[in-house]
């Protein structure tokens, strides 16, 4: 049998980078295969090469064992290759019908049928039913995870041979997980071959059969996930030992109250949320998407205005409704948000602009004049502290990887000299290295003093990491009790209000 998609030797470069040096990659059809590896290690690279979004310097590919070179992106869907991004290209102002058949739309002579349109797109749909969809709704009106969905049925309606999935989950959780992986294992039974892209190891070993590990741009290892333990895949990736993954750090619930919150209320998400935070501690929050855990943070900054409640920082009293997010950055407090490409950066502004945004450095402050040398002093010594793969501080931020995104938003915080930190899913969607180094970083932040309040979707983090930790469900916060005294099934049926 043929290989549905074979990939041999393909070299990129970017000038004087080379982000892929003779790749290698086989999948059969009807087969789930996990691509791994860091952020920056060539995935996003190999699958715009796939895509026809880029074209290889050297190398072949075959698809079903014919020879394959898409010229774009329109070319390759032709040809039944589709890539669902993880940042969603989807047209918000249409319909879902219209984006479910964008650029498949069943036409006669130029001009689309509607009939059959709205037929096709009702079949596509119901390979993955989900409450909020329907065809004429507008897709702006919709929810993250059924957004998701309406991009996997617009990868059908091209009746893809192959399909490729960047962090397909990044934006679901519970059941919607179980429906998308029920659909892959469906889509697999037709014989469509599926390259998995994913930093979730436990979610690999569900729904992938196979994997192919790239490092530094090159072809590391493959072989059958069934035969291989996470510690070496991690090992794979990174190029050392897994072990040693969170910081040893003394656990710390003791020191001054800095952050003190009392029946915290932002309907309809957040009804009622209470908590003492110390210096020198970090206070997870878990819950599942939508249970109010992140109206949380952003109501503590001010970003959603609380009908109801008090918070203190360090012992002062506020009213929580009349506070502003400038406030909020003066009295010390920074946010992470969730949304690394949406809101926690300037993708199109440099490293040093980004870095030094809640804290500028001016040359006359009274006349705006900013001190450009100051800055790009400053920058350069964070990306030597947070350990940036970067050019210079000149260099644009979306050039990066996600993981030294992810470590400049965090470092604007530290430039800030923020001693709250309110951290929204501080590794999410980046890779194994990237969060050893984050979670470093926050460790080395706690042991100077400042209080963390962490959210994450990821237990594993949360029990590695924190010292105490609190449950979200239907917008109420659990008490916060010590790490020890939870177990991840604990959490889980608390989440699920179960307990």
């Amino acid at each position: 049998m043929q290989p549905a998609l074979h990939i041999n030797g393909v070299t990129r470069r970017f000038g004087a980078t080379i982000a892929l040096d003779g790749v290698d990659l086989v999948v059969q059809p009807g087969e789930v295969h996990a691509l791994i590896g860091e952020n920056g290690a060539g995935k996003s690279t190999l699958m715009g090469i796939v895509a026809g979004a880029l074209k290889a310097d050297r190398g072949t590919m075959q698809l079903g064992g014919a020879p394959y070179a898409p010229n774009n992106p329109h070319d390759a869907r032709h040809l039944g290759v589709a890539l669902i991004h993880q940042e969603l290209s989807l047209c918000p102002h249409l319909s879902v019908l219209e984006n479910v058949l964008l650029g498949a739309e069943q036409s006669h002579l130029g001009l689309i049928n509607v009939a059959r349109s709205r037929e096709r797109a009702r079949e596509l749909l119901a390979e993955l039913p989900h409450p909020e969809i329907h065809p004429d709704r507008k897709l702006r009106e919709l929810s993250l995870p059924a957004r998701q969905i309406v991009e996997v049925c617009r990868a059908l309606a091209s009746d893809a041979r192959v399909l490729l999935m960047d962090e397909p989950t990044s934006s679901l959780q519970g059941a919607d997980v179980d429906r998308l992986f029920a659909l892959i294992r469906k889509l697999a039974a037709r014989g469509i071959a599926v390259v998995y892209i994913s930093h979730f190891l436990e979610e690999i070993r569900q729904i992938a059969t196979r994997y192919t590990v790239l490092r530094d741009g090159k072809t590391v290892a493959t072989g059958d996930i069934a035969g291989v333990k996470n510690d070496e895949l991690i090992s794979k990736m990174v190029g050392r030992s897994a072990t040693g993954l969170f910081p040893t750090r003394t656990r710390n619930t003791t020191g001054d109250v800095a952050l003190s919150v009392c029946d915290l209320a932002a309907p309809p998400r957040l009804t009622r949320a209470s908590f003492n935070l110390h210096r020198g501690e970090i206070l997870g929050i878990a819950g599942l998407l939508g249970s109010g855990r992140t109206e949380l943070v952003r109501a503590l900054f001010s970003l959603t205005t609380p009908t109801a409640g008090t918070v203190r920082l360090h012992g002062h009293q506020p009213e929580a409704t009349r506070t502003s997010t400038a406030m909020r950055v003066k009295q010390g407090v920074g946010y992470l948000s969730e949304d690394r490409k949406g809101e926690g950066l300037s993708l199109s502004l440099s490293i040093a602009d980004n870095l030094c945004a809640t804290k500028p450095e001016y040359k006359h402050r009274a006349a705006g004049i900013l001190n450009l040398e100051r800055q790009a002093e400053r920058a350069r010594h964070w990306i030597r502290e947070l350990r940036v793969t970067a050019s210079s501080p000149a260099q644009l931020v979306r050039s990066l990887s996600g993981g030294n995104q992810q470590k400049i938003a965090i470092g604007r915080l530290l430039h800030q000299e923020a001693d709250i930190l309110l951290l929204d899913e501080p590794t999410r969607g980046i890779d194994i290295g990237s969060k050893a180094d984050v979670y470093d970083i926050i460790a080395r932040r706690t042991e100077a003093g400042c209080a963390v309040l962490m959210v994450s979707s990821y237990l594993p983090e949360l029990f590695g990491l924190c010292d105490r930790i609190a449950v979200m469900c239907r917008g109420q916060l659990s008490e916060a009790r010590a790490t020890a005294d939870w177990t991840p099934e604990q959490v889980m049926a608390t989440a699920l209000g179960l307990d």
